[in-house]
């Protein structure tokens, strides 16, 4: 990639790179514990509703007091987007509005965006994506999320000339976590609330992971990314472990679980009895190739690749992410090279809300992983035609009428203003293939 050598240059030449960080959470920090050890990057900014807990995260991973007072500390996400002295802009506050507003100002004032926010690209990327080509900068995902991590196999995979039969990450799941909520969370995570709070974790982020809302946004998200699709009726999650993805990720007609040829999906550490899968892939990623030609075929069994019983399918797989450790990738990229790393083309998929029990009307909903509904993975065109309210907008407003659980919410039933958030979704949305 070169990324180290073009930075290098930059800093020899007087010039690096500089960021603006949005959201100095958990993701944001591990960003901010490896930017002293780059060289020709620089952090010159970071917005924080809270400018103390900010400074705090610095300390936290490391900053010496002189690199901490040479940043600009601001309570304002778009006061930063509009800042001089930054180049690249990194939206990971985690909202979807804030991030969808965010965006929007960074790119107006040229600047590149790397967008953790994969909640905020879901709803509305494709919109953000033609907006960013058209102002001439790069909007992209983040690099150590499983999103981005996703597209590069999938690149890679194409670029070498193979097609893709399946391409995900893995989880922990089971049918029942959909309807779990932030009050019983945390004995699935082997904690106690007090070890929880202890540690400052938020118990409807984690819950967001649990519910299989977060599996929904980002199978979407790269199903957007790639062309890939989603199943018609949201993901499955198969236990499966890492030998046996050629097998069961491949076409339900070729003797796999899935219904045809280049889908996402997520696979479970957990068989469905709750027994663990013997080599699960619970924090990785992966991808399962096609061989174009018997020629290849036979080259994957030659050179030891785990096939399935045909040798046509092979896969290849990364057990770990390193979430913000990696975002450099990104920021770099998107400076020095002009390039995403993975970015929103078209609108295929949403992750449509569903409600986690029986909502009355005059109910408020609560959002990712809360206590009203959770995120499915839908084909955008099925989205559209019942007009499926997307998860990034099921926060904060009412329930018009009942909705029984396990029924996907629609526009029809809550309350909601036509604002600039609903906007760019109906712009995105316009975005889908025909």
């Amino acid at each position: 990639m070169n990324l180290a050598k073009l930075c290098a240059e930059r800093a020899r030449e007087g010039d690096p790179v500089r960021a603006g960080l949005i959201g100095a959470g958990k993701f944001g920090s591990m960003f901010l514990s490896q930017v002293p050890t780059i060289e020709g990057l620089e952090l010159t900014a970071i917005a924080d509703l809270d400018t103390d807990r900010a400074r705090a995260a610095c300390r936290a991973v490391g900053w010496d007091e002189a690199r901490v007072e040479a940043v600009r500390f601001t309570d304002s996400g778009a006061d930063l987007a509009a800042m001089d002295g930054v180049d690249v802009v990194i939206e990971a506050t985690g909202s979807p509005r804030a991030g969808l507003a965010h965006a929007r100002v960074a790119i107006g004032a040229g600047k590149h965006i790397v967008m953790v926010n994969v909640e905020a690209d879901v709803l509305a990327g494709a919109a953000l994506a033609q907006q960013a080509r058209a102002a001439g900068v790069v909007y992209s995902m983040a690099y150590g999320d499983q999103p981005a991590l996703v597209c590069e196999m999938v690149d890679w995979a194409r670029a070498a000339g193979f097609r893709v039969a399946a391409a995900g990450k893995g989880t922990k799941y089971l049918p029942e976590y959909h309807a779990v909520t932030p009050d019983d969370v945390w004995s699935h995570y082997g904690l106690t609330p007090e070890e929880a709070a202890r540690a400052g974790m938020n118990p409807q982020m984690f819950n967001s992971f649990l519910d299989g809302t977060k599996s929904a946004i980002e199978m979407a998200a790269i199903a957007n990314a790639t062309g890939l699709t989603v199943p018609d009726d949201g993901l499955r999650f198969p236990p499966c472990g890492v030998d046996d993805l050629a097998h069961v990720m491949r076409p339900r007609s070729e003797g796999g679980q899935l219904d045809g040829p280049g889908m996402v999906e997520v696979v479970s550490s957990l068989e469905r009895d709750g027994r663990p899968v013997f080599r699960d892939l619970r924090w990785g990623v992966y991808v399962v190739l096609e061989a174009p030609n018997p020629y290849a075929a036979a080259c994957f069994r030659q050179y030891g690749l785990p096939t399935d019983s045909s040798g046509r399918y092979a896969a290849m797989y990364k057990p770990f992410h390193m979430i913000g450790l990696e975002l450099s990738i990104s920021v770099l990229s998107a400076a020095l090279r002009g390039e995403p790393t993975g970015s929103t083309g078209s609108f295929r998929a949403s992750a449509g809300a569903v409600a986690k029990r029986d909502l009355a009307t005059g109910e408020m909903l609560d959002g990712e992983g809360g206590y009203t509904v959770w995120g499915k993975a839908l084909p955008a065109a099925r989205a559209a035609a019942t007009d499926v309210l997307p998860i990034g907008l099921a926060h904060g407003v009412r329930m018009r009428r009942p909705v029984k659980a396990g029924r996907p919410i629609s526009f029809a039933d809550v309350e909601i203003a036509e604002d600039e958030a609903v906007t760019l979704y109906r712009a995105a949305l316009a975005t889908r293939p025909a």
